[in-house]
C-alpha cells in the first residue's frame, strides 16, 4: 500500500509519527492530510532518509538545485555544493543535470547524502535522444518512461513531470502573444517534440503509465509548470491558467490512484499578483502542496535574483505556498558557484522563516522569541548560533574593537539595551 492508501485506511505509520514529531503536529492530523492530498511525505520506498513532510500547516520547505552540463561536468564541484547545502540546512535537493555524468551524480547523492531528492526525468531522456539521434524531437515516448522508471528504482523521492503542457495549452500560448513564450527547460523540450511530431504530450496522453511507475515506488509527482511566466509581462495569463486547470485534473487522478502530488507554480509574478496566484492554485487544486520558483517579483534584478526570489517567496509562503525553490545571485547568468549556492539558500531560508512567522508556525515563533531574549541578555554566542549563517556573524564580531566586545559597534557605549536595563534597575 502507498502512503495515501494507508492514510485513507486510517493507518498511522512510524514514518508519519516521525514526520509529525519533526513538524510539531499530531500524527492523526498529518495522516488525514495525506489521505486528502493536502500534504505529502516525499520519500521513495527505496530511499532510506528521514521523512520530509510538505504541505498544510507545516514548516515551509526549501529546495536547492544543483547539476552538471555537457560543458561543465565536474562531480567534485557538485559534491562541494551538496556539502554546503547540508551545512546550511536545505530540506531538499534537485539534480537538474543536462549533460555529463548524470547517472553517476544521481546515485552518488542518493547514496552519500540524506536529502529528500528530486529529479526532472525529461532532461535525461532528451539528452539521451539528442546523443543517439542528434535531435530532441526524435525522442521516443518510451525513452521518457524508461528514465522515470530508472529514477524510481534508484530511489528518487520526487520527480517533476510536465504533464500539463498539451496541444490545447500550446494553442493558448500562440494566441496569447507572450513576450517570453516558454522558459521552462522541460517544457521547451516537450513543446519542440509535440510541434515537430504533431502529437500530444506523452506525459499527458499516457499519464496512467506515469502513475503506475510512481505508485510502484511511492514516488511523489511534482506536476511541472511548463507554461510558467518567464517575465512580469506574461504573468497570470491564459496559457498559465490553462495548464493549471489541467494540473488540477491530473492531481485528482493521482490522488485516486494512491499517488502523492505537489503542484509547481510560477516564475515571474508582480508583487500584487503573488497572493492571487497562490489562492488560485489552492482553490483549483483543492489544497495540494504548492511548490514555487521564487516567485521573482521583477525582471531586472539580475545578479541579485536571490533577493528578488526571497521577496516573492516570503509573500507566497505567507499566502500558503508550501515549498520554495531557491534562486541564486547567478540566476539567468551562469551555473552557480559555491558562494552563489550559499547566498541563494540562506536568502530562501529567510523567506521561508518569515512566511512561517506569518502562518503562525510555533517552531518559527519560538526561534524569534529566543533571539529576542538573547539580544536582551547581550548573549552574542547565542545570537550567533541562532543566525542563518553563524560563520558570517562571527566574522563580523571579530572585527569589533575589544572595548566594545559586549555590545555592537553601531551603538557602542550608547547601547539602547544596556541603557534601558541600567535605568530600569533604578526604578
Amino acid at each position: 500500500m502507498t502512503r495515501i492508501e494507508l492514510a485513507k485506511a486510517g493507518i498511522i505509520t512510524e514514518e508519519v509519527i516521525q514526520a509529525a514529531e519533526a513538524e510539531g503536529v499530531t500524527p492523526e492530523r498529518l495522516t488525514e492530510d495525506l489521505a486528502n492530498g493536502l500534504s505529502v511525505i516525499a520519500r521513495n520506498k527505496n530511499h532510506n532518509v528521514p521523512p520530509l513532510a510538505i504541505g498544510k500547516g507545516l514548516r515551509t520547505k526549501i529546495n536547492a538545485n544543483i547539476g552538471t552540463s555537457r560543458d561543465r561536468d565536474h562531480l567534485d564541484e557538485e559534491t562541494a555544493k551538496l556539502d554546503l547545502l547540508a551545512k546550511y540546512g536545505a530540506d531538499a535537493v534537485m539534480d537538474l543535470s543536462t549533460g555529463g555524468k548524470i547517472k553517476e551524480l544521481r546515485r552518488l547523492i542518493l547514496k552519500e547524502y540524506s536529502f529528500c531528492f528530486g529529479t526532472v526525468p525529461i532532461y535525461e531522456a532528451a539528452v539521451r535522444a539528442a546523443s543517439r539521434d542528434g535531435k530532441i524531437s526524435k525522442m521516443r515516448p518510451d525513452d521518457i518512461f524508461e528514465v522515470i522508471r530508472e529514477h524510481g528504482e534508484d530511489g528518487v523521492d520526487f520527480i517533476t513531470v510536465h504533464a500539463g503542457i498539451t496541444q490545447k495549452a500550446i494553442e493558448h500560448l500562440m494566441a496569447e502573444g507572450r513576450v517570453l513564450d516558454v522558459v521552462s527547460r522541460g517544457g521547451s523540450f516537450l513543446l519542440e517534440w509535440m510541434i515537430y511530431n504533431q502529437k500530444e504530450n506523452p506525459l499527458f496522453e499516457q499519464y496512467d503509465r506515469v502513475l503506475e511507475i510512481a505508485k510502484e515506488y511511492d514516488m511523489t509527482l511534482s506536476l511541472g509548470d511548463a507554461m510558467r511566466p518567464g517575465c512580469i509581462e506574461d504573468a497570470t495569463d491564459r496559457a498559465q491558467l490553462e495548464e493549471l486547470l489541467t494540473l488540477a485534473d491530473l492531481r485528482d487522478r493521482a490522488l485516486a490512484a494512491g499517488v502523492q502530488v505537489i503542484i509547481e507554480g510560477p516564475g515571474h509574478v508582480p508583487l500584487n499578483q503573488v497572493e492571487l496566484n497562490i489562492k488560485i492554485q489552492k482553490e483549483l487544486c483543492k489544497g495540494a502542496p504548492f511548490y514555487v520558483l521564487g516567485p521573482l517579483v521583477t525582471d531586472i534584478g539580475v545578479g541579485y535574483d536571490h533577493i528578488v526570489g526571497a521577496i516573492g517567496g516570503a509573500i507566497a509562503g505567507a499566502a500558503g505556498a508550501d515549498f520554495l525553490c531557491y534562486l541564486t545571485p547567478s540566476e539567468h547568468i551562469r551555473l552557480p558557484d559555491l558562494e552563489d549556492v550559499k547566498e541563494g539558500l540562506i536568502a530562501s531560508k529567510i523567506a521561508a522563516h518569515a512566511a512561517d512567522l506569518a502562518k503562525g508556525i510555533p517552531s518559527a515563533l519560538e526561534k524569534d522569541k529566543k533571539m529576542a531574549r538573547m539580544r536582551k541578555a547581550l548573549d552574542w554566542e547565542g545570537m550567533i548560533g541562532m543566525s542563518f549563517n553563524p560563520d558570517k556573524v562571527r566574522e563580523y564580531r571579530a572585527a569589533i574593537p575589544p572595548t566594545e566586545k559586549d555590545v555592537c559597534s553601531m551603538c557602542g557605549e550608547f547601547c539602547a539595551v544596556r541603557t534601558v536595563q541600567r535605568a530600569l534597575k533604578k526604578k
